[in-house]
């Protein structure tokens, strides 16, 4: 193991996924969680994901990859960036990692993807979990423009994750720097400029199942929004709720995109209960 594995806890275990060498975090024991970020700017599932794994690994054995594109793992210099490509490298994981089934926690993009792989093998999804997800059709913000069209300066990541909090104590110059420093090591902000070039509507749309397909959806999901979000509209959470016959859904005031981290006591416990709730049943 190199001194950058040992030093950067972002940096997990590696495995080859669709012909992908993937980097991903593995922790604890027990029916496993799948964790699927962002995709903000310099994202990895470490940082996405720091303060919820401790929690959930207390019970679960729990794993969050870096999407192909997104944090260490490799970047295929011909690869196309589509909802399939996604979906096609979750479930490569899956198979890799020996999982027949696992329970989906999906953020933003990740909540998209999420989605999207619970529709394409639902066989293969346990319960579900939808925070600030992408996933349905609703109208670029603002919000979403500026972070798919990061520039890759400090002043530009400044703005960003002002955008992402509500609670603006949460966001200072350091967390800024960290941020920064983590989009442009060498591959990150090149791959990720190619993702969502303007107009970025169409990525939007892009990112959205069918929603005939979502209404026939049996899984017992869990919606979560933050009800200030500046990037992902509340409207698109409701959306999904009123799709999925089976689903509940959880609005926190005070919060933006950042639920995780900014609520993250109460967004633990509930995914603690909602997949401990299924071992009962």
């Amino acid at each position: 193991m190199s001194n950058t594995a040992v030093n950067n806890p972002e940096i997990g275990k590696s495995i080859i996924a669709g012909g992908i060498k993937t980097n991903y975090q593995d922790h604890g024991q027990g029916d496993p969680i799948f964790l699927i970020h962002g995709s903000g700017p310099g994202v990895t599932a470490y940082a996405n994901w720091r303060l919820t794994m401790p929690v959930l690994a207390e019970k679960f054995r729990v794993i969050a990859p870096d999407m192909v594109g997104f944090g260490f793992t490799e970047r295929p210099a011909n690869v196309s960036y589509t909802m399939d490509m996604w979906v096609s490298h979750a479930l490569s994981l899956m198979d890799e990692l020996k999982i027949e089934k696992a329970h989906l926690v999906g953020n933003s993009f990740g909540g998209g993807l999420a989605l999207a792989l619970a529709l394409k093998a639902p066989d293969r999804v346990n319960r579900l979990v939808l925070m600030g997800a992408a996933g349905t059709k609703f109208q670029l913000t603002d919000g979403l423009d500026a972070v798919w069209g990061y520039k890759g300066t400090l002043e530009h990541m400044k703005e960003l994750v002002g955008l992402f909090a509500f609670n603006k104590n949460l966001v200072s110059d350091d967390l800024a720097k960290l941020r920064y420093e983590a989009s442009i090591r060498p591959g990150f902000q090149e791959a990720f400029s190619a993702m969502f070039p303007a107009p970025r509507q169409r990525w939007v749309d892009s990112l959205a199942s069918d929603e005939g397909k979502i209404k026939t959806l049996t899984h017992e999901t869990m919606i979560i929004h933050g009800r200030d979000d500046a990037i992902i509209p509340l409207s698109a959470s409701l959306r999904l709720h009123d799709l999925i016959p089976k689903s509940q859904l959880h609005v926190f005031g005070q919060c933006g995109h950042w639920t995780q981290i900014e609520h993250s006591a109460r967004f633990n416990q509930l995914l603690l209960n909602f997949f401990l709730e299924a071992n009962a049943k």
